[in-house]
Formats: structure tokens, sequence, C-alpha cells
């Protein structure tokens, strides 16, 4: 435990220097986008299958090619904002979307954000903020929810030991940090994540207290 409490430490120290806009635009123009799976959390559209109200307000923060945002459309969801830090992302996005009335593209810092919302959906974007800011997402994602709102998505169950995203960790290091904010109603192994990811993935469904 003493070790992997060092790793975290660690990996929080080095990671002081901004991962901030032009950081994230340059894995855009460089093509370094090795989080981007092609296609649809398949642990998330399930859920989403499952999620009745059509008319929620549904956020994916650092939503990247939001894949996401495309299986919605399509099952019918009517109200969802995307939110990149990346201008190069989001030029995509917009060109995307263009003839999509019921999403909203916007180029922002999550953590600056100011909205209403039923739904957070999370995929890759917990993993690529340092881990000294958790607990800021934490807080600021309950401030954007509504009365029992949710986060639902996916975390990793890996540890990287590195400088860089994606950075890890697991349910007993994420417990004591959404647990100020949220009632956690599912955080258990994924069963049905991408190959490359297979048990290397905790599913969440966390409720705004």
């Amino acid at each position: 435990m003493r070790n992997k409490e060092k790793d975290i430490e660690c990996c929080i120290t080095q990671c002081e220097n901004p991962l901030d806009q032009n950081y994230w635009n340059e894995r855009w123009q460089k093509n370094e986008t090795g989080w981007d799976i092609g296609l649809a959390s398949p642990a998330i559209t399930e859920f989403m299958i499952q999620y009745t109200n059509k008319n929620a307000n549904i956020l994916i923060p650092g939503c990247g090619n939001a894949y996401e945002a495309e299986f919605l459309i399509a099952n019918g969801f009517k109200n969802i904002t995307l939110i990149d830090i990346a201008p190069k992302a989001v030029e995509a996005l917009k060109e995307k979307f263009a003839n999509t009335p019921q999403v909203k593209v916007l180029c922002e810092d999550f953590f600056q954000h100011k909205g209403n919302y039923d739904l957070i959906i999370e995929q890759t974007f917990f993993c690529a903020i340092p881990p000294g800011r958790r607990k800021e997402y934490a807080e600021k994602s309950a401030s954007l929810l509504n009365k029992d709102g949710k986060i639902i998505g996916v975390l990793f169950d890996k540890q990287f030991n590195q400088s860089f995203p994606p950075f890890g960790g697991s349910p007993c290091e994420y417990k004591p940090i959404f647990e100020p904010h949220y009632n956690i109603k599912t955080m258990d192994e994924c069963y049905n994540s991408i190959s490359p990811r297979a048990k290397s993935e905790v599913f969440i469904n966390l409720i705004k207290k």
C-alpha cells in the first residue's frame, strides 16, 4: 500500500505541468488520440438503452469524437451537450453535428462550465485530468447535476504509473473522492468492456446526494 501511495504522489507531482488547451489541441493535431476506441463504449450504450427519459439534459465532458452522442441521437435522445477543451476536436464535432439540433458543442474547460444536467456520461475524461484534481471533478460534476442526477460510465481499474494521461486508479481510491457528493449505486468490474480493456475497467452509476 505504501508503494502504491508513493506512485500516486509521484504522479501528481510530475503532472503539475498544465494539461491545458494547448496540450490537448496538440494531441489532436498530431493524431495522438490513443483513447479513441472508434465506437461508443458498450457499457454506456447498454445502460442508455434502458434509460427511458429521452428529454434528459445530458452532458458528455472531454467528449473527443463523441461516438456516444451519435448513439444517443440514433436512440431518440434530444438534449445533449458536448464539451471538449481542444479547438481541433470541437471544430470536427461542429461539422459532424452541424445538422443535429439535439446536440450543442462547446469549446470549454469543464471546470469553468455552467449548466444543469440530469446525466453526465463519463468516458475517458476522468482519467485525463491530473489525479490532484479528482476531488474538484467530483465537486464540480455534482454542482452541474440536478436533484437525483447521475454520473454513469467507465473508469480505469488499473495503475499506469506514468506522468502523462491516462491516469489510472481503483475503486478503493475512487470511493472516498465521490462519496462526499454521491451515493454509489454501482462501482463494479465492467463485464462488457471492449476486449483491450477487459478486466481493467469499472462501471459507475453515481447518484447525486
